[in-house]
């Protein structure tokens, strides 16, 4: 397989294991964790080929992202006891899934339209979505609403990878770099407790309030 495919199924793979450990925390059962692990894994490039145009989308095409997500689900459903901490363990294959993913959905994005903007946009909804997904089905804290760097993250990575691309570097390379920015932030704010300043003027008032 080619460089791309292994960042494509890898990232897959990845979001699939936080889906079935978003299941094991909520204690479903086996299907369950199959469902968790296939919306999670497929669901940023669903969104991705979609906003793209690119239907049947991807795993339509090749059914083996499929059982990739299964398989991963089956995995999880019989070691997640053994983890002790299965929600540090998911935000840190969630942030591994994303520095594949963000790289992944601005090749195709980039391959799709050729622009570079639509590559960064794609990349970063690539490697966003799923995660989102993942929390809304588990009734969780969405990892948007999380006060450490995400959406950045997946931006960094994406755009890494464009300029490298546009300039020239070879594939591996700029996708190196793009895997690795979007890691190094995502990883920096995980561990170090990065932010961004917040929004501190006066709350928005309730809608009863306005009427």
């Amino acid at each position: 397989m080619s460089l791309l495919s292994y960042l494509d199924y890898a990232g897959v793979a990845l979001f699939a294991a936080t889906g079935a450990l978003a299941a094991s925390r909520k204690q479903l059962d086996m299907i369950g964790f199959l469902f968790f692990a296939v919306a999670t894994g497929v669901g940023g490039g669903t969104v991705r080929d979609i906003v793209l145009g690119r239907t049947p989308v991807f795993w339509v095409l090749n059914p083996n992202y499929i059982l990739v997500c299964c398989a991963v689900g089956a995995l999880v459903f019989f070691t997640a006891h053994l983890v002790e901490s299965r929600y540090r363990l998911l935000i840190w294959l969630d942030a591994i899934g994303l520095s594949a993913y963000c790289v992944m959905g601005a090749v195709k994005g980039l391959a799709a339209t050729g622009s570079p903007t639509i590559a960064i946009v794609t990349g970063t909804l690539t490697a966003s979505f799923g995660g989102v997904l993942r929390d809304l089905l588990a009734n969780e804290p969405s990892v948007l609403l999380r006060p450490e760097i995400y959406i950045t993250a997946a931006l960094s990575g994406a755009a890494v990878f464009t300029l490298a691309n546009e300039l020239g570097a070879p594939l591996y390379l700029a996708s190196l770099a793009g895997v690795l920015a979007a890691f190094i932030i995502r990883g920096g704010a995980l561990y170090f407790g990065w932010t961004f300043p917040t929004y501190k003027r006066r709350p928005g008032r309730h809608p009863d309030e306005v009427m």
